[in-house]
């Protein structure tokens, strides 16, 4: 039975209380659709996944496209969807307020706001323009979608700034700004993420496992990670076996199909689930 748009946000927002749950990334509507087979509870949408579908690099699809994205996410599925909502599309507050006003109105249960910049020379908001940010998409959600959860990103690692020190004042301000979840990509230690968990309590962190990881879901969990999402990394194993097998069709092979899903099985989950 299809859930409704409150009926989801507030399942999610019940996910985050205690355990951990795993956050699947799906990169378009059978994506998604194959994960809520597989019995997860939420997902959440991929940036560089959309992006690599569409023929982009990451963090190049426009806003409009990115808000079409979410409602078909939305809507393909009854799990709750949290939306990787890169900056908010835009440099100051009142634009990310604006944005995320759009963002709640597609039906997500979740966004992330990033403090990258997009630009080279200077990758990352200085944190009080990155907490006015925050407050700004805190504003936005308590008018227009009140249980649509927040969630506050420190892009440390991924801009070059490895600094776990900065990535915890960043969290901690992001959380009294008002974001109800905290994500630092790029950490993975057991000693950074108990630091992260310990500087943010008692709110819920998002741990990105974007490749192999030493780590098991369990002994995520064991170090209070609240939920654990995979970013592009389901898009690039699916890349990896189209590219595999384009590669040896181009040099006369098809033994790159040797590990392809069959049309049959396809067609039956896509029929099974009313897609």
């Amino acid at each position: 039975m299809s859930r409704s748009i409150a009926e989801k946000r507030a399942a999610f927002r019940a996910l985050h209380d205690q355990g951990c749950f795993v956050l699947p990334n799906p990169w378009d509507t059978g994506s998604a659709v194959y994960l809520q087979s597989l019995g997860f509870k939420a997902l959440a949408t991929t940036s560089s996944g959309l992006a690599w579908s569409l023929g982009h690099a990451d963090n190049s699809v426009s806003r409009d496209a990115v808000l079409a994205h979410l409602r078909d996410i939305v809507i393909a599925t009854d799990l709750p969807v949290n939306a990787d909502f890169e900056n908010g599309f835009a440099t100051d507050a009142d634009g990310v307020a604006e944005s995320v006003r759009l963002a709640v109105q597609t039906g997500v249960a979740g966004l992330s706001i990033e403090d990258s910049t997009g630009d080279a020379a200077a990758p990352q908001f200085g944190i009080d323009v990155a907490v006015e940010r925050i407050r700004a998409a805190r504003r936005a959600i308590d008018q227009y979608g009140s249980d649509t959860m927040l969630i506050g990103r420190a892009e440390n690692f991924f801009c070059g700034n490895p600094d776990l020190d900065d990535t915890i004042a960043r969290l901690k301000a992001y959380s009294d700004a008002g974001a109800d979840c905290l994500y630092a990509p790029g950490i993975g230690t057991r000693d950074e993420i108990a630091a992260v968990v310990a500087a943010v309590a008692s709110k819920p962190v998002n741990l990105l496992v974007g490749s192999a990881s030493t780590l098991t879901v369990d002994e995520i969990a064991a170090l209070g990670v609240r939920r654990i999402s995979v970013g592009g990394a389901l898009a690039r194993a699916a890349w990896g076996g189209f590219m595999r097998g384009a590669q040896a069709l181009a040099q006369g092979r098809f033994d790159g199909f040797a590990d392809a899903a069959s049309g049959q099985q396809l067609n039956a989950l896509f029929r099974d689930s009313g897609s």
